[in-house]
């Protein structure tokens, strides 16, 4: 399976032309970009990879002294991550002291306003300038290895007063992606055959473009090297994320972003934003470098936190975006009309014409040179403000604090009406005043404070391996979490020593907030009355509901015995062995990593059963779904070494009574299409680390049938079976499939689509002869193909009698969570609990019918937790998870993403319950 998803080295072998310069420099001077590579980087039809890339910063860093190399992690594909520090020798010679400058004044902590200027006086600016998250973006790849030439063996004053005033990062976001996309595209002689648009594969190796939506997650080891260096290490009040590609009929898209923002981060790293968009677009403007738009010509926000530049936001720094055109392949710029007239967004038009990457390198450099400046010039304010803002959380979060939301100002609008205001009218035509009391008793209601902090009893969770995963989380991102080293009350409750506890008085608060509490987006519409404006990305994705955790939200002040936890990451309480009954172990279902526990025993021979109804067990009860393991020394010995993943069994005198469905070791063909869909590199990676078996299976090997004989199971994420635009289920993923003779033959069985003509039979008969069918998101396509049985709920008829999903102006849920009602005593629901918070994203629930079995359901007239709903009342009555036979075999079928991104993991059992039920038989005891 694993060299199912590498490149064949003679594939991609790159070929280095006779007589190419060798990567060692002139003695005594530093090699220039056209010296060291094959070809210059930013030539016509040429990419360099991350093996010279690589070979190209041990050599700068030999032969200068502006350079140190540091060493960050490891890729996904075990590719070392480095970053290339930056600035004077001086400078260098210190990188201790300033590092610890600024985490002081970044976290803010015991540091008064006199102590906080004694040290901006003394520190440094740090700015991180990245290159490549998005492998195929190619012009940040190659215009790094320029700017670093440039800044090393620049003597201008500007570039002295930069290396005096500043340590700039220098990182690769994606070493396997740029190593991939390069040699991919370097694979062909011919350079008018150049193209890096048909690589095979995702370039992450578990979820492609969506590394930039892991950050407040933090699962790649990419994304946990990345914020180890912005959070807990180096501080950077500046995180310049560089991406393309640009604006159609512009150059290139620079900050400022368009609303909403997000309420929770502080407004002065917004105001530094703005500043630092102006100085980028004015040096831009300056060297008559036209076409760079803001705002208005691209769809980005600063609401979401999943993306590096925008978690920043959280951490109080600047985070940056651009995007701009280019790449090795020339292209033209076109003529946009709309794009010719000056505007505020768009000052300096651009008209159409020949571009070449080497354009787009100076557009970078004139870019990064900019950002460099600006925090050189504004050196003391940058890490003065950094304080300001740390201090002012800590502040915040110590006493009575309000957070004013969109539902807020309609509760003010609410209790407005029918007053009068005192004091008359407002000028320019604005929105009507109201009574100014409101402000206080609506505004700054008592009952609506912000929390002082939550607080997480481990006895209160009921996957307690998950909680910890949500606490690393935080960890990851640099949330101070503590644990009670005594017991202590808070709220008026009595807590346990052992409980976790994450205040809000600390620099991270907008983190913290961000986490724990709703997200309220606005009611963004593209007009007064129109219909919503889509948000750039997703809406509402609170992680403490994403994933099940228990908390007590705490809005009065508290204190204990609190001591920082200081381990790298938590591991939950090892798992125990309860009891000294010789028969046997019952397992509770709740915690997702009973599935690892589970998949090790299968592997290991061990029959593993679950119990139907309710166990007694040791004073408690266990819910329907409980494992048991009938006593044998593999199994003795799988559970003793099991132990890390914080799951208790129960000795028993004796076995359970009655019938119990008895797993078997299952194999599972996880569907993907050529190119890599997202949703099944996120389901392999999460596949993975819950140890299940499985082969990844293309659409070409189910048309040739008899699947049966190879898959138990057959999984369809989210996008890997095409939609009809304007039909009944959005979403999907559309891209142009090569032609075989395009690429090496070891990858021409990737191609091909699900269909209807051969695929649908192929996956009929292997349901027929037993088999499971899992599809989710817009993969209930074929679910529907499957079976009249499965009807998608919110649609609309056209004319031509086929349906389409519900046009946004009466339904629309771009990304939000969802309160959905579940079964638990059915064994797809097992472990869950009878309400959960769903990940929902455009998706289509299914019509309630008799031969239906329904898992999870939507009921009432407000299900929205967090996010964006309009139309919310539509669920009502609606099915989100279902289950009907199909022959001797089952469908699951998914509505909802239930393992979106891998956050989800309070639905994650729906997917890995369906996959062990399905082929699971009844066994009589």
């Amino acid at each position: 399976m694993k060299t199912a998803f590498l490149i064949g080295a003679a594939a991609l072998a790159l070929a280095i032309p006779a007589g190419a310069a060798p990567i060692s420099p002139k003695v005594g001077t530093l090699p220039s970009p056209a010296e060291a590579f094959a070809s210059e980087p930013g030539s016509d039809y040429y990419l360099a990879d991350y093996d010279d890339y690589e070979r190209y910063l041990k050599t700068l860093t030999a032969q200068s002294d502006r350079i140190k190399l540091i060493d960050i992690g490891k890729s996904a594909e075990g590719r070392t991550m480095w970053v290339a520090v930056v600035s004077s020798p001086q400078n260098l010679a210190k990188l201790d002291r300033y590092r610890d400058i600024a985490r002081q004044l970044a976290r803010a902590e015991n540091v008064t306003e006199a102590q906080a200027q004694a040290l901006a006086g003394e520190g440094r600016a740090v700015v991180w300038i990245d290159a490549g998250l998005h492998a195929t973006e190619t012009v940040t790849t190659q215009s790094q290895i320029h700017v670093l030439y440039r800044m090393l063996s620049g003597q201008d004053a500007e570039t002295k007063r930069i290396l005096d005033e500043t340590i700039v990062l220098f990182g690769q976001d994606n070493p396997d992606g740029l190593q991939l996309v390069a040699d991919w595209y370097m694979r062909n002689k011919d350079p008018k055959d150049r193209e890096f648009r048909t690589i095979p594969r995702l370039y992450q190796k578990y979820v492609g473009h969506d590394n930039n939506r892991d950050s407040f997650m933090a699962q790649m080891p990419e994304t946990t090297a990345l914020n180890r260096v912005f959070f807990r290490q180096w501080y950077p009040q500046i995180i310049f994320n560089q991406h393309q590609t640009g604006p159609a009929g512009m150059v290139v898209f620079v900050p400022p972003f368009r609303d909403p923002f997000n309420y929770n981060y502080s407004p002065i790293v917004m105001n530094e934003l703005q500043e630092v968009g102006a100085a980028m677009h004015s040096r831009l403007v300056a060297e008559e470098k036209a076409g760079s738009g803001a705002r208005s010509a691209a769809p980005y926000s600063t609401w979401h936190n999943g993306m590096v530049r925008s978690v920043a936001y959280f951490h109080n720094s600047i985070g940056l975006l651009t995007e701009i055109i280019g790449g090795p392949t020339p292209e033209k710029i076109p003529l946009i009309p709309q794009t010719q007239l000056a505007r505020n967004d768009e000052t300096l038009p651009i008209g159409p014409g020949d571009w070449h990457l080497k354009d787009s390198l100076e557009y970078q450099w004139t870019l990064n040179r900019a950002v460099m400046d600006y925090a050189a010039r504004n050196r003391e304010r940058l890490l003065m403000n950094i304080w300001r803002m740390g201090h002012a959380a800590i502040e915040k979060g110590s006493q009575d604090s309000w957070t004013i939301t969109p539902r807020r100002v309609d509760a003010v609008m609410e209790a407005a009406k029918g007053k009068t205001a005192p004091g008359g009218e407002t000028y320019f035509r604005g929105p009507p005043a109201v009574d100014p009391a409101l402000y206080r008793s609506v505004l700054n209601d008592p009952a609506m404070r912000d929390a002082r902090g939550y607080i997480l009893p481990p006895a209160q969770q009921r996957d307690l391996p998950t909680t910890i995963a949500f606490l690393n989380a935080l960890l990851k991102n640099g949330v101070d979490v503590e644990r009670a080293a005594a017991p202590f009350t808070a709220g008026g409750k009595r807590y346990p020593a052992g409980s976790y506890v994450v205040r809000t008085a600390q620099a991270y608060r907008p983190h913290v907030l961000d986490m724990f509490e709703p997200q309220d987006h606005p009611h963004d519409a593209e007009y007064p009355g129109g219909p919503p404006k889509a948000p750039y990305d997703i809406t509402g994705y609170t992680l403490a509901y994403q994933m099940g955790v228990q908390f007590d939200r705490v809005v009065d002040g508290f204190d204990g015995r609190f001591e920082k936890v200081t381990e790298e990451l938590l591991a939950p309480p090892a798992g125990r062995v309860i009891g000294s009954g010789k028969a046997g172990w019952l397992i509770g279902h709740e915690a997702n990593n009973g599935f690892i526990l589970t998949n090790r025993l299968l592997k290991a021979g061990v029959p593993v059963h679950w119990v139907p109804g309710e166990s007694k067990v040791a004073g408690r009860t266990l819910a329907a779904g409980a494992l048991w393991v009938p006593a044998s020394p593999a199994a003795q010995g799988v559970i003793a070494q099991s132990a890390p993943l914080g799951v208790d069994a129960y000795a028993m005198a004796r076995a359970p009574a009655g019938t119990t469905w008895k797993l078997k070791p299952v194999k599972i063909g996880l569907v993907d299409r050529y190119g890599g869909v997202m949703p099944a590199g996120w389901t392999r990676w999460l596949l993975e680390q819950y140890e299940f078996p499985f082969e990844v299976v293309y659409p070409g090997q189910l048309d040739a049938g008899n699947i049966k004989a190879k898959y138990d199971v057959l999984l369809f994420a989210d996008g890997t079976v095409p939609v009809a635009r304007g039909g009944a289920y959005p979403g999907g993923y559309r891209t142009t499939l090569p032609k075989a003779e395009d690429i090496p033959a070891e990858y021409r069985g990737w191609l091909g689509e699900v269909t209807q003509d051969k695929t649908l039979p192929a996956v009929r008969d292997f349901a027929s002869a037993g088999g499971t069918v899992i599809t989710v998101g817009s993969a209930n396509t074929l679910a529907t193909w499957l079976t009249p049985t499965i009807q998608p709920a919110l649609v609309t008829k056209k004319p031509d009698g086929s349906v389409a999903a519900l046009p946004h102006k009466d339904f629309y849920i771009p990304g939000s969570l969802i309160r959905a009602s579940v079964d638990p005593r059915q064994p797809l629901a097992y472990g869950m609990t009878p309400t959960v918070d769903m990940f929902f994203d455009e998706s289509q629930p299914f019509v309630a019918a008799p031969d239906l079995r329904r898992i999870a359901w939507f009921e009432g007239a407000a299900p929205l937790r967090s996010g964006w709903a309009v139309g919310q009342e539509k669920l009502n009555g609606t099915v989100a998870v279902a289950e009907t036979d199909l022959g001797r075999g089952k469908l699951f079928a998914m509505g909802p993403e239930v393992t979106q991104r891998a956050q989800p993991y309070a639905t994650f059992k729906l997917l890995f319950n369906g996959i062990l039920y399905g082929p699971a038989a009844a066994a009589a005891r």
